[in-house]
């Protein structure tokens, strides 16, 4: 596929005008790079601009790092996907089905409730009124959130987007290792590609070059920093902080089977749910497909003050990553006319 930058910039430059947007655009094809770019401040205060090497909160475009973890104890013999939950995990779960397996929690079909259940809790901001958000530094912080509570459905029976699942494939990670979670994934996952710049950073010791994330109060014109939007400290189910170059090196980890054998990455990246539409979800990351073939590999992630997107289109070869420091939508959009007006032509 020929694409220019003439194209490129003719079709985002709109799109970044209206939404404002403060963050990095990567693309690449198999070879090279082919457009790069940077917008707004990582720190507005300071008037800090956003640069290629930034840091950002990615939210649940993690969850792809701990389905890869969970492959990686399955290829090693600790684990199947088959193994259920209570076989693998010392904590007690009392209203939750015994059949639910490590597949359900990768596919987000087990039924085990939600602690972030979107369809009764709106805002995510929400989950630290009356919990503070600076203990929310480990997983077992967030056992008190859902330990107890009933299942939804039965494992198995539907797609329901679940944070709670990964939360648990992260416990189920420390407990078959002896490690942190987040020190499970930088050393196993982000060392092995070459991501020196990524990591699980606590919000109150974040390193240099790293964007702070922007709530904008749109009825006065005025923001505010995320700060006590969201846990100190990201986990199994979203949280780390990574630059675009970063991404790209991970994706081309995986599909150089860095990572993962050839089998296990086949099986990481199979539609193993249908969402909805053309929308699959294989294990920790969603599947496009356009007339019955696979048209996109793509992670996204949504906190208060940040929103991130970034996208594998095999036919192409061709990568995108999209990070941002607010949450108004501006990788979506800037994907969606990328697609719509670039990578299709």
């Amino acid at each position: 596929m020929q694409i220019k930058r003439t194209d490129i910039n003719s079709v985002i430059s709109k799109v970044v005008k209206e939404t404002t947007f403060s963050g990095v655009i990567l693309l690449k094809d198999d070879k090279n790079n082919i457009f790069e770019e940077s917008h707004g401040y990582a720190n507005r205060s300071e008037e800090i601009a956003n640069t290629i090497k930034t840091r950002f909160g990615i939210a649940s475009g993690c969850k792809l790092f701990t389905s890869i973890a969970i492959c990686q104890l399955v290829e090693k013999g600790l684990l199947s996907f088959n193994t259920r939950l209570d076989e693998c995990l010392e904590f007690e779960f009392p209203h939750f089905d015994e059949a639910v397996t490590i597949h359900h929690l990768l596919t987000h079909t087990s039924g085990i409730p939600d602690y972030y259940n979107e369809e009764v809790i709106e805002d995510y901001e929400d989950l630290w009124k009356d919990r503070p958000m600076y203990v929310m530094n480990t997983l077992r912080s967030f056992l008190p959130m859902f330990q107890n509570e009933k299942m939804l459905f039965t494992p198995g029976e539907r797609f329901h987007y679940n944070n709670t699942g990964f939360i648990l494939l992260g416990l189920i990670v420390e407990q078959q290792t002896g490690l942190s979670f987040t020190e499970y994934v930088e050393q196993h996952i982000f060392m092995p590609c070459g991501m020196r710049e990524s990591g699980y950073f606590s919000l109150d010791r974040l390193p240099k070059n790293t964007a702070i994330g922007y709530i904008d109060n749109d009825e006065e014109g005025t923001w505010r920093t995320n700060t006590y939007a969201i846990p100190i400290k990201g986990g199994a189910d979203g949280g780390a902080f990574i630059t675009a170059p970063d991404m790209m090196k991970f994706w081309n980890g995986l599909f150089s089977y860095e990572l993962l054998s050839e089998r296990c990455t086949n099986e990481l990246l199979t539609p193993h749910t249908h969402e909805d539409g053309d929308d699959y979800y294989g294990y920790g990351i969603w599947i496009k497909k356009k007339n019955s073939r696979i048209y996109k590999y793509h992670v996204m992630g949504y906190d208060p003050g940040l929103s991130f997107h970034s996208s594998f289109y095999p036919d192409s070869g061709v990568t995108m990553v999209i990070t941002s420091n607010d949450e108004k939508g501006g990788p979506y959009k800037i994907t969606r006319t990328l697609e719509e007006h670039v990578l299709d032509v």
